[in-house]
């Protein structure tokens, strides 16, 4: 099963990405995560960073090998994520290892839908996460 957390990209550098996700109630993974009061869960806030980090590595998917998640950091989380809400995910390249992989640094925040344009967005989630293409074996 796939769950696709990016639905567009508002902004892309060579040294960040800003991602967008509207969470609808139709969303799978919230029928039973909470009953009564359904929220995004942590782990989807973490793939949706891992899934932004994928885009600006390789943007139009076409690397040998694809990228995955290899380690988390420093997670901390912040404000539930209700249906309706939007997320905007950004994560900024930290820096390149030795080993082929990359360092992130990302947050996750909340959008509310009656939230002003200027509101100060509260924090879903942030974190480091590491990168690094899929050993094959070849």
């Amino acid at each position: 099963m796939h769950f696709n957390l990016v639905d567009r990209i508002i902004e892309r550098s060579d040294s960040h990405i800003v991602t967008l996700k509207h969470v609808s109630s139709a969303e799978e993974y919230l029928q039973d995560h909470f009953p009564g009061f359904p929220v995004l869960p942590g782990v989807m806030m973490l793939e949706s960073m891992t899934q932004a980090a994928r885009q600006f590595i390789d943007p139009n998917d076409q690397a040998e090998s694809p990228w995955v998640l290899t380690q988390a950091r420093a997670l901390k989380y912040g404000s539930f994520v209700r249906p309706g809400a939007t997320i905007r995910v950004t994560m900024t390249k930290h820096k390149d290892n030795d080993d082929g992989s990359i360092d992130f640094k990302g947050d996750v925040r909340l959008i509310e839908p009656d939230a002003s344009e200027n509101a100060d967005l509260p924090v879903a989630c942030s974190g480091r996460i590491t990168m690094r293409p899929v050993n094959t074996g070849q």
